[in-house]
């Protein structure tokens, strides 16, 4: 039997920093503490990861169904007793951050707390939009120079050879370029030229 989730997925980004010489137990105290996350309705998964050998800040990821299922374990005893086992090998929490469906895109990483939440999301018409966007002339610019270059090729391969090419542009180019032109939109800010005008009448 399914069941329902009230929104979408969410993935928090946790930066720690760990004190030299004490690598093998906080692996120890990372893997019980993803086994005792694995035991909430709606985990999905988790993991972490360390720039390169010698750097004290790790990286550790974890998913849940929904924000409910997510709140759940971070208000839980359990979670609360492991982190407070953390704190003994001298771990601190630097960044957090918290992400749902695409967002990513379009906030720079800000670190959060309790008096300082992270900013809110655009709206996801907004941010359908952005991609849209980016994604509708770069579409129409391959597939242009696809029936030149290959006129005969099927569709198929050649929907194969469009997304290969597209997803990296799309990803390391188009849409970084796209939303730092139109954040102020993304946020519900008066566009630039507005508030120059405003500041040419204020003078």
């Amino acid at each position: 039997m399914s069941t329902a989730h009230a929104g979408p997925p969410v993935t928090v980004a946790i930066t720690r920093h760990v004190p030299a010489g004490h690598e093998a137990e906080v692996v120890s105290w990372l893997t019980a503490g993803i086994s005792l996350a694995e035991r909430f309705p709606g985990f999905l998964g988790a993991g972490w990861v360390r720039p390169d050998v010698g750097s004290q800040d790790w990286h550790m990821l974890y998913r849940f169904a929904d924000s409910s299922a997510l709140e759940h374990w971070e208000h839980s005893p359990q979670r609360q007793w492991w982190r407070s086992s953390g704190s003994g090998l001298g771990v601190v929490e630097s960044r957090v951050e918290r992400r749902t469906g695409i967002e990513g895109w379009f906030d720079e990483p800000v670190e959060t707390t309790v008096d300082q939440p992270a900013p809110a999301a655009p709206p996801r018409w907004k941010q359908a939009t952005t991609i849209w966007l980016a994604f509708f002339p770069l579409s129409l610019l391959v597939g242009w120079v696809l029936s030149i270059v290959l006129p005969d090729l099927p569709i198929a391969p050649r929907v194969l050879l469009t997304t290969l090419l597209l997803t990296p542009v799309m990803t390391y180019v188009a849409l970084p370029w796209i939303t730092r032109r139109l954040a102020w939109w993304l946020a519900g800010e008066p566009a630039p030229w507005r508030r120059r005008a405003r500041a040419d009448s204020a003078s």
